[in-house]
């Protein structure tokens, strides 16, 4: 499928990844309904949506809240009389030591990373098939693949995330609705800053969210339902060949005790 023509809803789209994905779908004329917190911000990216897809829209909530999740998904529904695509990419970092880690914020972390995107499939997936054609885009991690060090909340709502997308891509194998799970590798946006998180123990290369919105364009058009981009798939090969060698490996940037 090319962006032309269709109707996408994209979340966490007021930055990083969200934002150049809602800009890049509205340059190749697609329709494009943004879902972030920041109304502000969600307000620049509708700007510039605009200027080639003057019906877009948006909708500031909060993801956290997974009841508002599932009214936004069928209130973009109704605004724009159908959805070719969802696109799953709002997420929050959590970078704490799990003995440090509260209930509270594991729970939110999961109510962002992975309830409210499954709630907004479940509310549009009945009408993706009654409709005959659908696409559900959920944007993972790499963390949603490795168990990363001070990030056991995250990984965990990304493993899930991961773990939902797989089988809900079996359980849609033969329907016309099309599921595709991507995975970034480190990307230069301000998940790497916010507050409330660990210092982060990466300082390597970034890759700029542009380039993870064109791959999530480009998915579109192959039959593969899994994309790492950055290409990290061979760490990934590498862990799953030898975990205990991979655990080893993060456990020896511990910090002394």
């Amino acid at each position: 499928m090319k962006p032309g023509g269709h109707t996408f809803l994209v979340t966490g789209a007021s930055s990083g990844i969200g934002a150049a994905l809602a800009r890049m779908l509205a340059e190749q004329g697609a329709t494009v309904g943004i879902v972030a917190r920041r109304a502000d911000r969600l307000e620049e990216v509708l700007h510039d949506c605009r200027k080639h897809a003057p019906e877009s829209r948006m909708w500031p909530a909060d993801l956290g809240d997974v009841e508002l999740a599932e009214r936004v998904a069928l209130e973009a529904w109704d605004a724009f009389g159908h959805l070719d695509a969802l696109v799953n990419n709002a997420g929050i970092p959590k970078r704490r030591e799990v003995t440090a880690l509260t209930y509270d914020e594991i729970e939110h972390t999961m109510r962002v990373n992975f309830f409210s995107p499954a709630r907004m499939t479940l509310a549009l997936l009945p009408k993706m098939l009654e409709r005959g054609s659908g696409w559900i885009v959920n944007v993972s991690s790499v963390a949603g693949r490795l168990g990363n060090l001070h990030e056991a909340a995250y990984s965990a709502s990304k493993f899930a995330l991961c773990g939902w997308s797989e089988a809900m891509a079996v359980d849609l194998w033969d329907s016309p609705v099309k599921v595709r799970l991507i995975e970034p590798g480190p990307i230069d946006t301000e998940i790497w800053d916010l507050p409330d998180n660990d210092d982060p123990l990466y300082h390597g290369d970034k890759v700029p969210p542009e380039e993870v919105a064109a791959g999530i364009i480009a998915s579109l058009e192959t039959n593969a339902f899994e994309h790492y981009l950055p290409d990290m798939k061979a760490v990934i090969d590498m862990k799953q060949a030898d975990i205990d060698g991979f655990m080893a490996g993060m456990a020896s940037m511990l910090p002394k005790r």
